[in-house]
């Protein structure tokens, strides 16, 4: 049974020059996991984290799409500080070193921040992997999820598993939802395809944080725009306990909010 707090933070891109919403600065990406660490936050990866049972409290740092600038500029910050992380990897694209250009990512295609847009090789996942990362899926080509049939949808999910756990000779219990969606039916495809853990993006305000669901575990998203009050307020565990009171949520819902990478 889980103890403790449990933070997890969702960051997509490392880049000190691209100016896309989900590019964090190497700098940023530093200066947020060391005030977390010296807020006695224990770094784990997703399933270590979940299979803790102590009341201390855990830090989850994930990436979203396994951008290579995660390798280049996201590894050498967090190993710095001795803190794992949990990537979550699109495996159509890895499989080719492609761009990844869903949603708004096509528009930087032709400009001067083209190469940010490359998908990490299995090559270099596996040297996350090395580094003591947990790989996770991310489906094979990010599609939305709610959007498919049941066929399609297992199929998303129990082949972008199989492909990681063939590639990387290890096992794959945890996926992200791309663009933070699912319902009912992707929850339940996703337990069927042997998910342990699922993580969400831009859930309700007052519902995140939830521990109950393993297979709808809410994330914080980690933006470039973010300041820094607006960061210390997301990180709360005094905020995130409130979020958890059932009194607290009753009351009022707010409307999701979904990631456009």
């Amino acid at each position: 049974m889980l103890g403790g707090d449990l933070l997890i933070l969702c960051y997509h891109a490392v880049s000190d020059a691209w100016p896309a919403v989900g590019a964090i600065e190497p700098d940023a990406l530093d200066r947020q996991v060391r005030y977390l660490l010296r807020r006695n936050y224990r770094p784990l990866t997703l399933s270590a984290a979940l299979a803790s049972a102590s009341s201390e409290r855990k830090l989850v740092v994930t990436f979203d799409d396994a951008f290579h600038s995660v390798l280049e500029r996201g590894l050498p910050v967090l190993k710095r500080l001795g803190a794992p992380a949990t990537l979550f990897v699109p495996t159509d694209f890895a499989a080719q070193a492609a761009p990844m250009t869903w949603s708004t990512l096509g528009k930087w295609i032709g400009t001067a921040h083209e190469e940010e847009l490359r998908c990490m090789s299995w090559n270099d996942v596996r040297q996350l992997a090395d580094a003591g990362w947990e790989i996770g899926s991310h489906t094979c080509s990010h599609p939305r999820l709610t959007s498919l049939d049941r066929s399609v949808l297992a199929d998303e999910l129990t082949r972008s598993r199989a492909v990681c756990e063939q590639e990387l000779q290890r096992r794959c219990a945890s996926l992200a939802y791309p663009f933070g969606l699912h319902d009912r039916m992707t929850v339940e495809v996703a337990g069927e395809a042997g998910y342990e853990s699922a993580v969400t993006l831009g859930e309700h305000l007052l519902g995140s944080r939830q521990l109950k669901r393993p297979l709808e575990l809410s994330r914080e998203g980690i933006y470039r725009s973010m300041r820094w009050p607006h960061f210390l307020a997301a990180t709360s565990p005094a905020l995130g306990r409130v979020r958890r009171s059932r009194v607290y949520r009753m009351p009022m819902r707010i409307p999701r909010t979904r990631s456009s990478i």
